[in-house]
């Protein structure tokens, strides 16, 4: 990985179901691999020394410990926690991207709080009406990236015409995937399909298309976008949160209903022995923990969500993607063309 020279990822230390122990463990094994990142471990010093004991000199002196007497609990309200606990592990790591001491953040902790303080700390890029979650989704292909996920449960045309450009950057500069096919998510191929905001916002980006400004390929069925019909695909929050957790426990059925199959009998055990190499390919292709956590589009710093569960391999990736974000300039890149965003101005 090239410039990343002088690089610092702030962590939340005490964010997800197994902090702090995991979330360090991640960061060690961060550090190992790259020798040009810098790590900050936000949160409880006592606690993130403890985890740190065994590690090589060599390894943890590029990791600092930055101490926050506070956390934000995943059932906490996210807005009056990040406004409220000053002091917590998340915040903090949030300023110190704002300030630029880091240069990029990474936390499994509250969705709902870091979305927030992502807006409210770190800021959107002038212009982006709201951040985005955008996970990337494996397929058939070589993934998609789903945008929004979550964030926007009610959406304006502008907003989806803003995801569609956002999701094209990204894919574009942090995936390195030539002009990025953009779809929308519909329940029809035909551009009179969907309810009334699906229908304006195809107009919009065939529009944006025309004009050589995106790579627009019409409406996807979701069935189709696990093909690989697109490499971006756009959609309401809501939509987009049904259907990844619609992904997420069809994933889990699929690899339970595989294991029952494979230990029925000798014959099956055989059979799995004999095609273990493949579905243990099948199985971290689905894995989450691969895939290196959710980006926030639309906020002027790379901040990534990392989900609640994660171990260390999670966190692993999560610093990666991070990294890969910080060394592109996407905001920089969505304000040149922010005019191209806007809709009826």
């Amino acid at each position: 990985m090239k410039n990343m020279k002088n690089m610092m990822i702030a962590i939340d230390a005490m964010g997800g179901d197994n902090a702090p122990h995991e979330i360090c463990r991640g960061a060690i094994a961060a550090c190992k691999e790259f020798e040009d990142i810098d790590l900050a471990l936000v949160g409880d010093s006592e606690q993130i020394k403890k985890c740190m004991e065994e590690t090589p000199a060599s390894e943890s002196s590029r990791i600092s410990i930055v101490h926050a007497e506070e956390r934000i609990e995943m059932d906490d309200h996210p807005t009056l926690a990040i406004r409220k606990k000053r002091r917590s592990s998340m915040r903090l790591a949030m300023e110190m991207v704002r300030s630029g001491e880091a240069q990029g953040v990474v936390s499994a902790g509250n969705t709902g709080a870091l979305l927030s303080g992502a807006t409210l700390i770190v800021k959107r890029i002038r212009g982006i009406r709201r951040a985005a979650l955008a996970p990337v989704i494996p397929n058939a292909a070589r993934g998609f990236i789903l945008v929004d996920s979550g964030a926007n449960t009610e959406c304006t045309v502008e907003y989806l015409l803003q995801f569609a450009f956002m999701g094209s950057f990204y894919a574009e500069d942090v995936l390195k995937l030539a002009s990025p096919r953009v779809g929308l998510l519909n329940n029809g191929a035909e551009s009179t399909k969907g309810t009334q905001l699906q229908i304006e916002t195809y107009k919009i980006l065939e529009k944006s298309k025309q004009n050589g400004h995106i790579n627009f390929v019409g409406n996807i069925e979701a069935k189709d976008a696990m093909k690989g019909a697109c490499d971006v695909l756009v959609c309401d929050g809501f939509s987009g949160n049904v259907l990844l957790k619609s992904l997420e426990g069809m994933a889990g059925f699929i690899m339970s209903e595989l294991k029952a199959i494979f230990l029925k009998n000798w014959k099956t055990k055989l059979a799995a022995s004999l095609a273990r190499k493949d579905i243990s390919g099948l199985k971290n292709k689905m894995n989450p923990d691969t895939i290196g956590g959710t980006a926030l589009l639309g906020i002027s710093k790379p901040v990534i969500k990392a989900h609640g569960s994660s171990g260390a391999e999670a966190v692993y990736a999560a610093i990666l993607h991070a990294a890969k974000a910080a060394e592109t300039d996407i905001a920089k890149r969505l304000q040149e063309n922010i005019d191209r965003l806007k809709v009826g101005e």
